[in-house]
């Protein structure tokens, strides 16, 4: 069995699952929300931005907004960063420690399946059901292209941030769910750790270090560069590094597993 026939049959569990469709009918409800709100603030607020020479458009305003709320400083309603913390491990959870609790991992193994193929088929499954969630999300603002003016640049650097951030909470997901007894406590450790590399930076930041060890851990910085329309080599070497070390983790956990037998 290849890591595209893994693929597919984790995808079609994952879109047979009631979880899936609640999640993206919840989050799609609250996005939509965020895009009325946005939207509403941008239409009310044309003129004085008239006024403004080179004052924020409709990207900086709703666009790049719809998918972050880290430059607004708004937390209320998420954008698509803040909501994936959140969902993610909801849909990673069950991807490994759920096999084991319901005892089909072996059937996996007896397969002759390397645990290679079996991770990176689950975390591909998990990404094209996140692509196609952001895609739906992005749709939004795009739909008004046509009326407004968008900085096709800035929205294509923030969207690729956001894909990034999407890829790896999915890793890091994928390896809780490794090393996890339970989904519930794969769910409640990605979180966690999603949460900690999205704050990590705070208090650093409060003291006024911008530039440390600790900045640089902080998923949150890397995106907001991304967020502003900077693309940088060291950014998404930083996004590759996470995800491919947590895939790593998760293969080596399921390896020695199978070994075990």
């Amino acid at each position: 069995m290849s890591v595209i026939a893994v693929t597919r049959l984790e995808l079609r569990r994952l879109f047979v699952r009631p979880l899936a469709w609640v999640l993206a009918a919840l989050t799609l409800a609250q996005l939509g929300w965020r895009f009325t709100l946005l939207l509403g603030g941008f239409l009310a607020g044309q003129i004085k931005l008239a006024a403004l020479p080179g004052g924020p458009g409709y990207t900086d305003l709703v666009g790049v907004p719809m998918l972050s709320s880290i430059l607004t400083g708004s937390m209320l309603p998420f954008g698509v960063v803040e909501l994936a913390l959140v969902i993610v491990p909801l849909l990673t959870m069950s991807t490994i420690a759920g096999e084991r609790s319901n005892g089909t991992l072996p059937l996996w193994f007896a397969a002759g399946l390397p645990a290679s193929r079996i991770v990176l088929g689950k975390y591909f499954a998990l990404m094209l059901w996140l692509v196609l969630w952001l895609a739906l999300a992005v749709a939004m603002p795009l739909s008004l292209s046509h009326g407004v003016t968008l900085d096709w640049g800035k929205l294509a650097a923030a969207s690729l941030g956001t894909l990034l951030t999407l890829a790896a909470l999915a890793a890091i997901g994928v390896a809780c769910s490794a090393y996890a007894s339970h989904a519930s406590i794969a769910a409640s450790v990605a979180l966690t750790i999603g949460l900690a590399l999205a704050g990590v930076n705070i208090a650093a930041q409060l003291a006024g270090a911008t530039s440390g060890v600790v900045n640089w851990l902080a998923l949150s910085g890397h995106l907001e560069a991304m967020l502003r329309g900077l693309v940088s080599t060291a950014d998404i070497a930083w996004f590759v590094l996470v995800i491919v070390v947590a895939l790593a983790l998760a293969t080596q956990r399921l390896a020695a597993e199978k070994e075990r037998g």
